[in-house]
């Protein structure tokens, strides 16, 4: 190992599965090794890339700390602590380095007295990639703690499966969202569909902990990104014009979509049977043909021969679509002309992403409505397109990859919602028809235990909820190891990240988003571009 890596300490003991102890050397100094740090253990064969899980003080018999030295014995306590007290820190191996410079799983433990430094710049890179890679996307989401050199998301692991941002309230979860996404459209990597229920990703949004502002994907990326709003007087007064306006008919509601509502809206199973019986007769136009009853909803329950109770349930809770101004009363046949949803899917289809701003419209009700009706369309549309893919195998034919963003994820991924929704179905697809999920959650422990297994990768901010860590850590190796860590994250700035896109755990202290962040997702400008450039002015 090199003279210039920092000692930390010594191996003294441990186990493969338990993890190994590390007693720390007296000339380092205790207060900088933190839980989550970065560490490399020098085997003779191999090196063991490792995380500091834990902590202790300890001393060499117990009756030293019964009669401990008052403030005016300074000399007794330098000698007591040189000889007679030390730390210690349990480490865990996550990978390790063959002779042969490969990097494998740990099936092997170093030696007694096995020196470990800390990490090095060219050991976060050989194990997160560099994002001057020009054969691998990766993207540079932070660095190591105490460290600065970039920590990298494998871009195109991410996109092979859904994933999750986690994090109680105020510990940055959107900006973390945000920078993911900044990513993938940067690098091509996916489509992306946004519903931004609090309007943070398009324009601009208020910087953590700060009165100023950060740009928006939509300013970032004017060209890869379309805005849609449900609100375009307030998208206006932000100081923007919609790339559409939202509309969507009546006609374009199925009962599916109102499924996802039940908990919501307190749905009985008996009155979604009504649903079923005024859409039987009605078709499409079931939902404005209820809504237009009125008075006489004990005839029109007759009539169908369902019961007017169920119909008079149905009525009131459904009722509350009307105060919804986007929702419109349209001719039969301009369903397919009309839908904004449809002018959602031609932006995907050409690559560009799409951000649906919610405006003032933030209620769980429109929220869920719109997200689910959006969003089992588009799925549809893109089993269609993998089946046709499937079938000619042309890579014209290759969907483009889609990642779902959806917040306050427990709503629509909870135990019951989870097997209603098409959000559970995506999730469980594992991106079998070229859809994946990015959920945002500040409660994991509200998403079903299944769904949240199939999560591929995790970047956890600070959660305190015992419940909350439990669930976020379902279906991780070394779990425990991982408790103590998420526990001690700061509550800014610092997130775990954990699972398919990156080699092993890693706490990061989280990539600026300024000025040089806005330099670096700017379009990279190559010499063909220019010649292209020079060709077309002559």
């Amino acid at each position: 190992m090199s003279s210039m890596k920092k000692l930390l300490g010594h191996v003294i003991s441990g186990a493969l599965t338990q993890g190994l102890l590390m007693r720390i050397s007296n000339q380092a100094d205790l207060e900088e090794i933190k839980t989550g740090k970065f560490v490399c253990i020098a085997g003779k064969h191999h090196t063991f890339f490792s995380l500091i899980t834990d902590l202790s003080l300890a001393v060499t018999h117990p009756d030293i700390l019964l009669f401990p030295p008052g403030e005016n014995e300074q000399f007794l306590a330098k000698t007591i602590a040189r000889k007679n007290m030390y730390a210690t820190a349990q480490i865990k191996p996550m990978l390790m380095l063959t002779s042969d410079n490969h990097v494998v799983p740990v099936k092997t433990i170093p030696p007694h007295f096995a020196p470990i430094y800390d990490a090095q710049k060219k050991d976060i890179a050989l194990i997160f990639g560099d994002e001057h890679d020009q054969h691998t996307p990766y993207f540079n989401i932070g660095c190591p703690l105490d460290m600065d050199t970039p920590v990298c998301l494998n871009l195109e692991r991410l996109t092979e499966r859904s994933n999750g941002i986690f994090g109680k309230t105020g510990t940055g979860k959107t900006f973390l969202t945000r920078l993911v996404l900044a990513g993938l459209i940067k690098y091509d990597q996916a489509v992306n569909l946004i519903f931004d229920m609090h309007s943070e990703y398009g324009l601009q949004a208020r910087k953590e902990g700060s009165h100023s502002f950060v740009k928006g994907l939509k300013t970032l990326f004017p060209q890869k990104v379309a805005l849609f709003s449900l609100d375009p007087a307030s998208t206006r007064r932000r100081g923007a014009t919609p790339d559409v306006e939202i509309s969507i008919p009546y006609n374009a509601v199925q009962v599916e979509d109102i499924l996802s509502l039940q908990e919501e809206l307190n749905l009985h199973s008996t009155a979604l049977e009504a649903a079923y019986l005024i859409t039987a007769r009605y078709q499409h136009e079931w939902l404005s043909t209820l809504l237009s009853q009125g008075d006489r909803l004990k005839e029109f329950a007759n009539e169908l021969g369902a019961h007017p109770e169920s119909i008079a349930a149905l009525y009131r809770k459904l009722k509350r679509i009307e105060r919804f101004p986007f929702f419109k009363q349209m001719s039969q046949g301009a369903y397919k002309d009309s839908s904004a949803i449809d002018q959602i899917i031609e932006y995907l289809d050409k690559g560009i992403s799409v951000i649906i701003e919610f405006g003032n419209f933030t209620s769980t009700l429109c929220y869920l409505l719109l997200a689910n009706m959006i969003s089992r369309r588009i799925h549809t549309h893109y089993v269609v397109k993998t089946e046709q893919f499937l079938a000619t195998q042309s890579p014209h034919d290759e969907p483009k990859k889609l990642m779902i963003t959806i917040e306050e994820a427990h709503k629509f991924l909870n135990p019951h919602s989870a097997r209603q929704t098409i959000f559970g179905t995506i999730a469980r697809e594992m991106r079998k028809y070229y859809v994946s999920l990015l959920v945002v959650d500040q409660r994991p422990s509200g998403i079903d235990e299944e769904v949240i297994s199939q999560i591929g990768t995790k970047i956890v901010a600070q959660l305190n909820d015992e419940k909350d860590i439990q669930a976020v850590l379902t279906g991780i190796s070394n779990a425990q190891h991982l408790r103590s860590i998420l526990a001690s994250l700061e509550s800014k700035k610092q997130a775990l990240i954990v699972g398919h896109a990156v080699a092993m755990p890693v706490v990061i202290q989280t990539r600026e988003y300024n000025e040089a962040f806005y330099r670096a997702m700017a379009p990279n400008v190559t010499q063909t571009d220019i010649n292209s450039l020079i060709q077309e002015i002559f």
